[in-house]
């Protein structure tokens, strides 16, 4: 994305788009057989014609019976072995330079057994608001106490609208979000929201998704310094890592079935109101990534959130599927829709 030009108007900002078979055994020949001999018969013979006339049943058999001890040895040695594995470890992300505050993990109330998060990490993350903790203000680089506390509570303002306020999820407040922003990013800003480029940084539901009454659970991490962008510009730069966690009125009983979780990583962009025209000072969005897990698949394709088929988005057979309520877990999943 770029940043505001330090002359004119700045020109809208691009922005990437938001994530045998076995042999079977060979035909035993016929014994042959010699023409009898008639002579007395002990009990060793009887042992040995008795063997020899039954060999083939016997030997199927118990060759049968060794099979299946053996299918059922497998079979009980990889339940056990699989009841002993603990999941696998997943890739994590850095916090980046700068001063942060992450969320207050303890949720006001304790999740009740009714709670739609109960048995999901997201049981222990902050509701709603609670969960954006900002860092203190204090001198950056050029900007003052002031101007960084200011840019924060831009960003957190624009987050709470974005991904937490109930009529904006449901399609409006469009025009009051994108005021929140510089207005030489405007344009492009509406434009994101004409496609499916808004999903990165913005939650919007499908038509006939509901979610229930629980307040969506929020963790995650804001950090900001004072830098330069590509342009030589100087900006404050706020980086927000955000896991939310929305609930989904489902019939599943199964704890999780309803959450859908989003996980974001967005960089703001405040620049110093010396460097740039007067349509440039305010807020940028620079950049913006994210996954969902257990949503619509054809819905999230159009950036519109519901729920879906009960997938957590990651290969669980060699990832843990809670995962994707870390906000350090890696923004690089593999696409299982």
């Amino acid at each position: 994305m770029t940043s505001p030009p330090p002359v004119d108007e700045p020109s809208p900002p691009s922005r990437p788009a938001p994530l045998a078979s076995g042999d079977e055994p060979g035909q035993v020949p016929e014994w042959l057989r010699q023409p009898a001999e008639e002579h007395p018969v002990g009990a060793l013979e009887r042992l040995r014609l008795f063997w020899e006339e039954h060999t083939r049943a016997v030997t199927a058999v118990v060759g049968g019976g060794l099979v299946l001890v053996l299918l059922l040895g497998v079979g009980w040695f990889d339940l056990w072995r699989r009841a002993g594995e603990t999941p696998r470890g997943y890739p994590t992300t850095s916090p980046p330079p700068g001063v942060s505050a992450t969320s207050d993990t303890t949720p006001a109330t304790p999740a009740s057994p009714a709670d739609n998060f109960a048995g999901t990490p997201a049981a222990a993350f902050a509701k709603g608001a609670a969960g954006i903790t900002l860092p203190p203000a204090r001198r950056t680089g050029a900007f003052s106490a002031t101007e960084v506390a200011a840019a924060l509570a831009d960003v957190r303002a624009a987050m709470l609208l974005a991904r937490l306020d109930r009529k904006f999820l449901a399609g409006g407040e469009l025009d009051r979000f994108v005021r929140m922003f510089a207005p030489a990013t405007r344009s492009s800003m509406r434009a994101d929201f004409r496609d499916d480029s808004f999903a990165t940084y913005a939650t919007r539901l499908a038509p006939g998704a509901r979610l229930t009454a629980d307040q969506p659970r929020v963790k995650g991490r804001v950090t900001y310094r004072a830098t330069r962008d590509s342009d030589g510009i100087r900006v404050l730069e706020i980086t927000t890592n955000f896991v939310w966690a929305y609930a989904f009125r489902t019939l599943d009983p199964t704890p999780g079935a309803g959450v859908v979780v989003v996980h974001d990583t967005v960089v703001w962009h405040v620049p110093h109101p010396d460097d740039v025209a007067k349509a440039g000072v305010g807020l940028w969005l620079w950049e913006a990534d994210s996954y969902a897990s257990n949503m619509d698949c054809a819905k999230f394709d159009k950036g519109l959130l519901d729920l879906g088929a009960p997938s957590y988005g990651l290969p669980v057979d060699t990832e843990d599927p809670d995962a994707v309520f870390d906000p350090d877990r890696s923004l690089d999943v593999a696409d299982t829709c």
